[in-house]
């Protein structure tokens, strides 16, 4: 396992984008309503946001960054870091970060890079640009978090009605007395084959073929640039390693569950987060979810669901969040940081 505990590393702030556009997963041909229902049901998923053409997730954190940059006061040649977690690169290279820095107009001594990861980034972003400034020379830094993940020709059905698009920034800056934050990460790449890509890397270069839907190995119809989702694979994934992470994490910092005030976990679906939730035996008003109105928002889901769910409780005072996130790679990390008061933007829609 790779523990670790930053120290002087303080969150000065986090706001959340989505797109205006909300999609009904009940929006469907009369014939296949009764399926959705049952769908939405199991999901926990009765709509989505979704970009219009040409919106893409940098500019969706983008606006985030501007908000929490405003509302904290911050000077843009202040910024030492800008760190982006995503998928959803604007172009194959080079990437978002660089491109962000400069149309934000943040100095060029900002050092700015990107890191491909999905449902579990935001704990691996924090993580990392908390590493940057615990190390005590950089003093402000942007980590930018998030994907674009709607994909309307997408022709797997099942893909359509989880994904969902958010971008969202979390300030963090050097304090020498910030409480301690505790990390906990994992990897197993040998599932790989349970959320990814088939087609469009090196590996397996873009052919026309590759644009035709087609049934895969698992009967479902889609293109080789589509998701493969494997759902008894990720389920089993998610239930099985997410709870001793999470134990083993309290154990590391010699605290209860009870110490604890916001359980912010990953928004995969209703089945997976109630069974980890569970598991673990935490009173639901401790696990707060966006699932029913914001879907599956990757590794924005985190940091989302703390804007939309525990905003006034930080704004206000501090609070105490143990964050878990899990998904593709297969990959898994959580962290325990104490945050608040901090600025906390209502919900930006563009």
């Amino acid at each position: 396992m790779a523990q670790s505990v930053l120290h002087h590393v303080r969150i000065a702030g986090v706001a959340s984008c989505v797109p205006k556009n909300s999609v009904s997963n009940l929006d469907c041909p009369p014939e296949q309503l009764s399926m959705r229902e049952r769908l939405v049901r199991n999901i926990g998923i009765a709509s989505r946001r979704q970009s219009p053409a040409g919106l893409c997730f940098s500019d969706l954190a983008q606006h985030a960054a501007e908000k929490l940059m405003a509302d904290l006061g911050w000077a843009r040649d202040e910024i030492d870091a800008l760190v982006v977690v995503t998928q959803s690169p604007d172009y194959p290279y080079p990437g978002s970060a660089v491109i962000l820095q400069d149309r934000m107009g943040l100095s060029n001594s900002c050092l700015a890079f990107d890191i491909n990861l999905g449902c579990s980034g935001y704990p691996y972003g924090l993580y990392v640009a908390g590493s940057m400034i615990s190390a005590g020379k950089l003093k402000k830094a942007l980590l930018l978090v998030g994907d674009k993940s709607t994909n309307p020709n997408s022709q797997d059905q099942g893909f359509a009605v989880l994904f969902s698009d958010a971008g969202t920034a979390t300030a963090l800056e050097y304090d020498e007395s910030a409480p301690p934050a505790y990390f906990d990460l994992y990897s197993d790449g040998s599932g790989y084959k349970a959320i990814y890509c088939p087609a469009g890397g090196n590996r397996n270069p873009l052919l026309p073929e590759y644009l035709e839907a087609k049934p895969g190995e698992d009967g479902v119809i889609r293109r080789q640039v589509d998701i493969v989702l494997d759902g008894p694979a990720i389920l089993n994934f998610s239930t099985s390693r997410v709870p001793p992470a999470v134990e083993s994490l309290l154990t590391q910092a010699g605290m209860q569950k009870e110490d604890i005030q916001w359980y912010l976990f990953h928004q995969a679906n209703r089945m997976i987060n109630e069974t980890i939730r569970k598991k673990l035996a935490l009173p639901p008003e401790r696990v707060p979810s966006t699932l029913y109105d914001f879907g599956n928002t990757s590794s924005a889901s985190i940091p989302l669901t703390l804007t939309v769910h525990a905003r006034e409780a930080i704004s206000q005072g501090s609070q105490r969040l143990l964050m878990s996130g899990f998904g593709v790679g297969l990959s898994w990390a959580s962290c325990i940081v104490d945050i608040g008061p901090a600025a906390v933007p209502a919900l930006i829609e563009v």
